[in-house]
């Protein structure tokens, strides 16, 4: 994990509401994560960041 940010060096996290929460070896896994959170708090904002991309995208 960069300190300087909290994002992931590597893997993916999913960032709720601006704040990184959890961590992913895979994307299927954290996008899993995503749509459980998603599913049973519909109005929070879910990114999945990708730590090789070095970007995050908004989950509809």
């Amino acid at each position: 994990m960069n300190r300087s940010n909290g994002l992931p060096d590597n893997g993916y996290a999913l960032i709720v509401d601006g704040q990184v929460k959890t961590e992913f070896k895979t994307r299927e896994g954290a996008e899993a994560g995503a749509r459980d959170l998603k599913r049973r708090f519909p109005v929070l904002q879910i990114r999945l960041y990708d730590a090789e991309a070095k970007r995050a995208v908004e989950l509809a």
